[in-house]
């Protein structure tokens, strides 16, 4: 599972940010490493470093093998709570969909079940 994370102009300790972000979604969103192809992480600081409330935002893209993408975003006071926010709506846009690739996989089909005689 590949990982990207994308700071906005603006933030302050990219490199910080981004190993932190990188950690925190492999510990988290790592049981999903055999259904996603691709994470995609974007932080941003919505009024440039001015301040203000919920000026913090941070989207999480995942890339699901054999599904569209799940895309979530989160606005928080702070960059972590942002974060944990958005990695948490991740965490449960993930399990529905691959659950539901899952059950269809699973289930079988009038057309495919074998006859009985």
């Amino acid at each position: 599972m590949e990982i990207h994370i994308n700071t906005g102009n603006g933030m302050d300790n990219k490199a910080t940010l981004e190993a932190w972000a990188d950690a925190e979604i492999r510990r988290t969103l790592g049981r999903f490493s055999n259904d996603v192809r691709r994470i995609e992480v974007h932080l941003s600081d919505d009024n440039s470093g001015k301040g203000g409330a919920d000026d913090k935002r941070c989207m999480i893209e995942a890339h699901v093998i054999g599904h569209a993408a799940v895309a979530v975003t989160h606005q928080a006071d702070n960059m972590d709570e942002a974060f944990r926010g958005a990695e948490a709506k991740a965490r449960r846009a993930l399990d529905s969909a691959i659950g539901k690739l899952t059950d269809r996989r699973d289930h079988t089909s009038i057309r495919t079940e074998p006859e009985i005689l």
